[in-house]
């Protein structure tokens, strides 16, 4: 490995390749042993179910003919690039948060991206709900990018808070 790969954020791809793995086994276990729409509750407020989603966040666009599996495709490739790009731009260790977010992003996209692909619609197995409120089914690739952003926001914050105390200073 050269040394300005070991130090760039891609250092912090194989946690990337990890949750495309994570992602890819559980979907295809779930679809191995679950019927579409059957459900078994884990929880009061979590059941796992096989739902399958032709098109993003919350099925938007589901109901469209079919150009919306390549749209969505070719965005997540575009941004895919640019995170991968943006990550070999940052230092590992000094920016570390942010890294691990982009990389955690950058999985779930590619998750979902494979899914499109190889089947032509999203595999979705992860109901949350209380009583009859239901959040819309998610995965773990889903999962990888809310808590990816989730992590941007918060070094944002960091970042923010940080300029505040050195300009005051």
């Amino acid at each position: 490995m050269n040394e300005s790969r070991e130090h760039s954020g891609w250092v912090w791809l194989p946690l990337t390749v990890a949750v495309i793995a994570l992602d890819q086994l559980s979907k295809l276990w779930i679809v191995h042993h679950f019927q579409p729409y059957e459900r078994k509750h884990l929880l009061p407020v979590l059941d796992i179910t096989l739902w399958f989603n032709e098109g993003a966040a919350f099925s938007f666009l589901s109901e469209a003919s079919g150009w919306q599996r390549w749209l969505f495709t070719g965005l997540a490739l575009l941004v895919g690039a640019g995170l991968v790009y943006w990550m070999k731009r940052l230092k590992a260790r000094t920016q570390w948060l942010l890294c691990c977010a982009l990389a955690l992003i950058l999985a779930g996209a590619i998750g979902n991206v494979i899914d499109r692909v190889r089947i032509g619609h999203v595999v979705d197995f992860i109901l949350a709900h209380w009583n009859n409120s239901y959040f819309p089914a998610f995965n773990v690739a889903d999962s990888a990018i809310t808590v990816g952003a989730a992590f941007l926001l918060f070094d944002a914050w960091r970042e923010s808070r940080g300029a505040k105390r050195a300009s005051s200073v």
